[in-house]
């Protein structure tokens, strides 16, 4: 049984391979918002997180599947509906259960599957310990107002926590001229649930341990989900003050904390440029935009036609 959820974890995969890379590609287009860009970081996390999907005779999956895939069928619906299951492996002659095409098969996805297991167990272990001794450690932080507190255990300006996120400021941001900037973007990553969707995406990533493209798109949209917040921001706060917000961001100490929504986190020299360089999203772009999310949604998360 283990070794069957690991055929298809490691077919998930490469299906998510083959997405992220596609949106890899796309956001080196400077002129695509970051916050759409984050959006799509979804599908290549979907792919690695759910089997089954709608075969499309329009998508990726479909556009290359005389060269890389089988489609495993699951569910035949009404008219051309049919639930499928991607299979780049392609080392099995039946599924449900599986028989491997050489008894040797078999014997490489039993151990590996054991591997896999208790690799990803500590991972996440690893990840949850990490959290709980970060909230004891800031257990003390001094209470500044609403959700705002001050800490000097930190460097740098971050939410902590996902279900009562508190924002949590080095002690000497008291009365820093920063702190405006500072607290719009970290209630931004409020607002945006930032911190729920990084552990979530961390979880998967660590599923996906052996895949070294997956530890790359979590990088990439980490780094993303800051340049969106910052987005955000400036559009609130308008053009005349992208360099004082740019300033502001100098002016924070880098933080090195994978599982925290920080100011100064992410590429500092990416995040500037792209700062300085802002121009607010029209309502025609917006609309555009939305419509180009569909197009790549489809395109990305249907598998291939029968």
């Amino acid at each position: 049984m283990l070794s069957e959820i690991f055929y298809w974890l490691f077919n998930m995969s490469i299906a998510a391979s083959i997405t992220g890379v596609f949106l890899s590609v796309l956001r080196l287009i400077k002129k695509i918002p970051r916050k759409i860009i984050v959006i799509l970081w979804a599908i290549p996390f979907i792919r690695m997180f759910f089997p089954i999907g709608i075969s499309g005779k329009y998508g990726l999956m479909s556009l290359i599947s005389n060269f890389t895939t089988k489609t495993v069928t699951i569910f035949k619906g009404p008219g051309d509906t049919t639930v499928t299951m991607m299979n780049h492996v392609m080392a099995a002659d039946t599924y449900f259960p599986i028989t491997y095409k050489v008894n040797i098969l078999g014997n490489i996805f039993n151990v590996a599957s054991f591997v896999w297991l208790t690799v990803a167990l500590a991972l996440i272990l690893t990840l949850l310990s990490n959290y709980i001794s970060t909230k004891h450690e800031l257990r003390d932080s001094k209470h500044l107002r609403d959700n705002i507190y001050l800490s000097d255990k930190i460097t740098s300006p971050a939410v902590y926590g996902i279900f009562r996120p508190r924002i949590i400021l080095p002690h000497t941001y008291e009365n820093a001229k920063e702190l405006p900037f500072v607290l719009m973007h970290e209630e931004k990553h409020i607002r945006r649930l930032d911190n729920l969707w990084r552990i979530m995406a961390f979880i998967v990533v660590a599923l996906h341990w052996y895949n070294p493209l997956a530890w790359l798109f979590l990088r990439c949209f980490l780094v993303d989900s800051e340049i969106a917040c910052d987005e955000s921001v400036l559009s609130e706060c308008g053009k005349e003050n992208q360099k004082n917000y740019a300033l502001a961001l100098v002016n924070c100490a880098k933080s090195k904390n994978l599982f925290i929504s920080a100011f100064g986190g992410a590429k500092l020299r990416v995040r500037i440029d792209h700062i300085l360089s802002y121009k607010k999203m029209s309502a025609l772009s917006a609309v555009g935009f939305g419509a180009l999310v569909i197009v790549i949604a489809y395109a990305l998360l249907t598998n291939a036609a029968l």
